[in-house]
């Protein structure tokens, strides 16, 4: 029988991690489809719950942007790692965490695409890391500022994608309780 190989691209739950930048009280309500953003940063953590995936959460000068907001942070084991650079290169020992977790690929969401977004995904690309951006789970306040991020980050090998391509990607098979469950989240 002959064996087929996986493109390498492929996530694999093995080796993925989920960040969260900067979904916090002040700012984020003013992003475009902010309702929309959420519904889908919520299905990203309890997918990544569900499959086991390491989540990692950053916020910007929450003294004064807040905190994350409650919605997502009540979703999350973990506190957030605090920041002041834009990008989460600058997020303490964020980047080191995830090469000693063995993490190759990352899935980023959040706030602003054109800022912290970017520049993190910029950092980890240059950082050898594989990055998955869901557009339906990041946003910025205008469409030109998102659009022109989002066209950016592609150009410079970001793999653009949505979080149902996401979460199907990561289980792989269905006819599973991870599926059955992942299946629900999308509905």
């Amino acid at each position: 029988m002959e064996k087929f190989i996986k493109h390498p691209i492929t996530l694999d739950r093995k080796k993925t991690a989920l960040l969260i930048i900067d979904v916090q009280e002040r700012i984020y309500q003013a992003v475009r489809k902010h309702k929309n953003l959420i519904k889908n940063i919520i299905k990203l953590v309890s997918g990544a719950k569900i499959l086991n995936i390491p989540i990692f959460y950053t916020e910007q000068y929450p003294k004064g942007l807040g905190n994350t907001i409650e919605l997502i942070k009540s979703e999350l084991d973990s506190e957030a790692i605090q920041k002041l650079t834009f990008s989460c290169a600058g997020a303490g020992d964020l980047f080191l965490q995830l090469r000693q977790k063995k993490i190759e690929q990352v899935i980023v969401c959040g706030i602003e695409a054109h800022v912290c977004v970017q520049q993190t995904v910029l950092d980890l690309l240059a950082n050898d890391f594989q990055v998955n951006l869901p557009v339906n789970a990041v946003s910025s306040r205008f469409k030109v500022d998102y659009d022109t991020a989002v066209k950016r980050m592609a150009q410079h090998n970001a793999e653009i994608t949505t979080v149902e391509i996401i979460l199907f990607e990561l289980l792989q098979i269905c006819k599973t309780d991870e599926f059955r469950k992942i299946s629900s989240l999308i509905k």
